[in-house]
């Protein structure tokens, strides 16, 4: 066939003839895939227009989804909920989902009959028997009572170590006070105090006075 050895070209106005020319060929019954073992041709294109009904259906749905969502994220944006906030609603039902869930329930069961049956076992109380019994030998024991004693002792004497140190401190301060230097540091520093407080009157006032400032001698206005 000559025209099938041609090359095809994208741009002849003519093609679409070809596309025309496939689409006119009848479809054998027999180039379909072979109908199932059991079911009859009738019984096929029942189920497969059924199929198609379906995926129909299913199409339709997901439309709806989206627009749903859509609408939903609509409204999360007016109330200011952040995907933040969905998720932690999303985990909270989900958390009391597996609450409810007949499988944690079980288990929560479970786990109840054995922790009963572990502490009434023979072992368990055995054990718990035997640790009371080490506990009140170890709390009765010289070694114990002499510890605890030894370790009371060092407290009291850490307290009043400490009580004796404060009071040695104070009587310190209070002999330092009352020793001699003391209160003559103390004489000098208020002589001073007052030297320098008379002086700034003494100023204050020869400023202030408009006669007779002249007239004193340079050994009145000395501040010592």
């Amino acid at each position: 066939m000559e025209s099938a050895n041609q090359d095809i070209n994208l741009n002849s106005p003519n093609k679409g003839l070809l596309a025309d020319a496939m689409t006119d060929v009848p479809v054998d019954n027999a180039a379909r895939s072979a109908a199932p073992e059991g079911l009859t041709l009738a019984e096929e294109e029942e189920l497969r227009s059924e199929l198609a009904k379906v995926e129909e259906e299913i199409g339709t749905l997901r439309q709806v989804l989206a627009a749903k969502e859509r609408h939903c994220g609509e409204l999360k944006r007016k109330l200011g909920l952040t995907p933040l906030d969905g998720l932690k609603q999303n985990l909270s039902k989900s958390w009391h989902d597996v609450q409810v869930s007949n499988a944690y329930v079980k288990t929560s069961e479970k786990l109840g009959e054995w922790n009963d049956k572990v502490t009434q076992s023979d072992l368990y109380l055995s054990a718990s028997s035997t640790l009371e019994d080490w506990n009140e030998k170890l709390t009765q024991s010289e070694a114990y009572k002499k510890t605890q004693e030894t370790l009371s002792q060092a407290g009291q004497k850490t307290s009043a170590a400490l009580s004796n140190v404060g009071s040695v401190i104070s009587r310190k301060l209070g002999d330092m006070r009352n020793s001699a230097t003391f209160k003559s540091f103390e004489d000098r520093v208020g002589t001073i105090k007052n030297r320098v407080v008379g002086s700034r009157e003494n100023s204050t006032d020869g400023l202030h006075s408009p006669s007779g400032a002249g007239d004193k001698s340079p050994q009145d206005n000395a501040p010592f």
